[in-house]
């Protein structure tokens, strides 16, 4: 992940937005097209390279079942089971988790399993068991997920890893 300039924000807005039948943007030649590739290309070269955030709540709470998921990322106990855990209702914690975190529950346990991914792909596991160990019920529901986040295959990602 990068942290994209405005003006590479703006290039990327004009290049993909809408384009005439021959592929180029409307009132834009080909060479226009290709010198803002050059910029788009120049910008996310100088880019500064930003690590996933997991955002940590602050909540007792809701550290609890962070700990409690951190330690069992596998673990598919619903929101209602793990408040039952830590004396909380799934009301509350589900509120918690968007007025803390910005995000659902789900959201946030999804972002913590690709975190966790990430970490067994680099060192060699592969998307099966990978899927597994995070809690997925099948690999492509993982693959699915992993490239909504992360933007490429846990594949590619391993390969690009080095292993």
């Amino acid at each position: 992940m990068f942290l994209a300039s405005g003006l590479a924000r703006e290039v990327l807005l004009a290049l993909t937005g809408p384009h005439n039948h021959d592929g180029t943007a409307p009132g834009r030649s080909r060479s226009a097209r290709s010198r803002l590739l050059r910029v788009l290309v120049d910008e996310l070269r100088e880019a500064p390279e930003q690590p996933l955030h997991l955002p940590e709540p602050r909540d007792d709470r809701l550290q609890a079942i962070a700990r409690m998921l951190q330690e069992s990322p596998a673990d598919n106990a619903t929101l209602a089971e793990l408040g039952k855990t830590i004396g909380a209702s799934s009301r509350t914690l589900s509120r918690l988790f968007n007025n803390e975190l910005g995000m659902t529950f789900y959201e946030w346990r999804t972002q913590l399993r690709v975190h966790h991914a990430l970490v067994l792909l680099a060192e060699g596991h592969d998307t099966i068991r990978t899927a597994s160990a995070c809690g997925w019920a099948n690999p492509s529901s993982f693959i699915a997920a992993f490239t909504t986040i992360i933007g490429t295959t846990p594949g590619r990602y391993r390969t690009s890893a080095g292993t």
